[in-house]
Formats: structure tokens, sequence, C-alpha cells
């Protein structure tokens, strides 16, 4: 089913994301917009329909109630990075995807759409640039985040390839910013001295929380299953990143910067993350948007640059 036809689920809905998703379909005049999560949502929007529930549970009677037909998942929590407590959380995020998914089962869900990130993918200087989907999947070891987005893939590509009669759209996406809000990569960018490695300065991108709440509609009324990368348009080198935050810039050799990084991990002095963290401001992770722009049509509207200073307009302004 597409455009006016279509009657979607979105979980996560009173996260970051899926409250821009939530309010975008519900310009779309569509028959039902289902919006589910254990938290209430962030603002009222007319014309949806909220549940408040766990989605580790089942909820195929819900689906079924409402006659979905699409379901976005995006309900995700965040894991806790290693030596800070995490035992259980990253089966969290696999327990929930589970039950999503045999629900959607059970209801007879045509079409399910998942977000992923870039992260899947990982920093390493053999990167090619700019990444194609096609490109194999190898997230850092000790960033769970990461590693929970390339496990859920695993278990989607899996129901995809048993139940081909169900359309699986998967979205790998950069860094999400927005004059409302940033992700926790966005908030690490707030501090006095942010380091670098001496020699190294790579391409960061960024995709605007509105163009991200597109194309995800997109996939919701018009679906072309398939994995796509998105992004927004250019590039913006992390030197210029961080001079844009009123930070200052620490470039260290390899050697100090990772020693540095570790050791102030490990004695408390910074939660952010462990000395792996800074392959991200080593290494390049620029994402191909060839796939969506030719299948999906996807256009976004603002360029990474853009998106950055709507961030910042929106936080500092």
């Amino acid at each position: 089913m597409a455009d006016g036809h279509t009657a979607v689920a979105v979980t996560g809905a009173a996260g970051y994301v899926g409250s821009r998703l939530v309010e975008h379909l519900a310009e779309q005049e569509l028959p039902t917009v289902l919006a589910i999560d254990s938290k209430p949502l962030r603002r009222p929007v007319h014309n949806i329909k909220a549940a408040r529930l766990d989605v580790t549970q089942p909820f195929d009677a819900l689906l079924h109630q409402h006659r979905i037909d699409t379901l976005v998942h995006l309900a995700f929590t965040y894991p806790m990075l290693p030596e800070q407590g995490d035992t259980g959380m990253p089966a969290t995020n696999l327990e929930s995807l589970r039950s999503v998914l045999e629900s959607c089962r059970l209801a007879r869900v045509a079409n399910f759409v998942y977000l992923s990130s870039h992260t899947v993918y990982g920093p390493w200087r053999e990167n090619p640039i700019p990444i194609t989907e096609e490109q194999p999947l190898k997230p850092l070891e000790d960033f769970p985040y990461a590693q929970d987005k390339a496990r859920c893939e695993e278990i989607i590509g899996r129901v995809a390839s048993e139940m081909p009669e169900v359309g699986v759209t998967v979205l790998r996406s950069c860094v999400v910013l927005g004059p409302t809000e940033g992700n926790r990569v966005a908030s690490s960018l707030f501090r006095r001295v942010l380091l670098g490695v001496w020699g190294e300065d790579p391409p960061w991108q960024f995709i605007h929380e509105d163009d991200l709440a597109s194309v995800l509609a997109m996939a919701v009324t018009k679906p072309k299953p398939g994995t796509y990368n998105v992004a927004g348009s250019g590039v913006v080198p992390y030197s210029e990143v961080v001079r844009s935050t009123g930070a200052r810039l620490l470039k260290l050799t390899p050697s100090l910067a990772y020693t540095a990084t570790h050791l102030s991990w490990k004695f408390g002095l910074q939660k952010e993350a462990p000395a792996s963290g800074l392959d991200f401001v080593r290494y390049p992770m620029v994402l191909s948007t060839g796939l969506v722009r030719k299948e999906m049509g996807f256009h976004p509207r603002y360029s990474s640059r853009e998106a950055l200073a709507e961030f910042l307009s929106g936080t500092m302004g």
C-alpha cells in the first residue's frame, strides 16, 4: 500500500527522530498514524493515535485493531559503553526487535522500516570514500551502539529472506542534527577542548532532522524495499565542526591522543568514549547516497553544512 491508503505505526514515537516523524506523517492525510512508546509523546499531535506500551511485549492485537500495514521501528535503547557497568543492556534492543517483528508477522504487516546507522561500517583507515551499501559491516568492537545496530540488521536480513512477501527497508543514517535537538555525538561537541589526531581531519556528514523524517515518510508512503545510506549533501571537515562550536581543537600524536583518552576514561575523568572513540575523528565514514536518490527519489533539502548550522543556531542562538 502507499500514499493515502497506508495505516502506519511508529515505535519509539516519543524519541527525537520518532517525534519528528510522527509530526511529519500527521500532515500526510493517512488513514491511521499510530504512535507507540513507553513514554508520553513530547508534544500533542493532531490526527494521530497514541499507545503507551513496552514493545518487548506482544502487541499484534493492537496492530490488527488499527489495521496497520506498515511499521517503522525506531525504538532503541542507547547501550552503555564498556566499563560503565553494562551487562544486560545490549540484549534489550535485540529483544525488542524480535518482539516487534513477531507482532508484525502475526498482524500481517506488509512493510517494515528500520532506522540503522552509518556506524555499522565502522571508522577504518581503509574505508573507501564514499562508502556504498555493499560495504561489509564492521562496527567497532567496543562501541555497543554500532554493534547493536549491526546485529539488528542481521536479524532483519534473516526475516526478509524467510518472508519475501514483507517489504523491508533499512536506512543507514549519518549523524542527525536540527534546530530542536541533536544526538549524543552532537552533545559531545560542546566542550571547551576537543581532541584530534595529528595529521588527520576526516570529513563528517550530517542529515537534518526534517530530511530524515522526510525520507522515513517516503519509505512509508512510497515503499521501495532495500538498504539505503542517507546523509545530507557535502561534507564538513572535523576541524571546522569543532571551530563552529567554539571549542578548542587540541591535536596530539596518535600515541599521546589514544593514551590520554584511555587514561581519562579509565579513571573517570571523562565519560564520552574509550580510546577507540578517537577513530571517529581520525578515519572517514563518508556515505554514498546515490542509491537512495536513484531508487527512492530522495533529495535532502539541507546540506551537511546547513544541518550543522541549523543545529548550532538552535542550541547556541
